[in-house]
């Protein structure tokens, strides 16, 4: 499947500004973030890992799921796919994630006049 894989991060904009943007000034961001990928069909997991901690999402695409945000508030949202992009309307923040040339490419753009787009290059490792 497309998107199944382990990526390693490669470069990022702007997330220190998105942190402040949802809340999370003081989060550490010099961390290697470590994103996996299990797709079967519409079915995904996704997981986010630095050193002590980890983030999970189980999730259908074209379908309600509860998901958990970053701080671990859980939250329902419909999960799309538009081409080959991965959408989720997060409650701060509007997620995409897609696969070109073997890379991950995450953007969160939070919303209003002055939101703030964080993007995030991840290669597969």
């Amino acid at each position: 499947m497309a998107f199944t894989g382990k990526y390693e991060l490669e470069s990022q904009e702007n997330y220190e500004a998105f942190l402040q943007a949802i809340g999370v000034p003081d989060a550490k961001t010099d961390h290697k973030v470590i994103t996996e990928v299990l797709q079967d069909g519409n079915n995904f997991t996704w997981t986010q890992s630095i050193p002590n901690w980890s983030w999970s999402n189980e999730f259908t695409v074209g379908q309600e799921c509860e998901l958990a945000t970053m701080m671990g508030s859980k939250f329902k949202a419909i999960v799309t796919m538009e081409g080959d992009k991965i959408s989720i309307p997060f409650p701060q923040y509007h997620f995409t994630a897609e696969i070109t040339k073997d890379k991950l490419l995450m953007n969160c753009v939070t919303p209003g006049e002055k939101g703030v787009t964080f993007k995030r290059v991840s290669k597969r490792i």
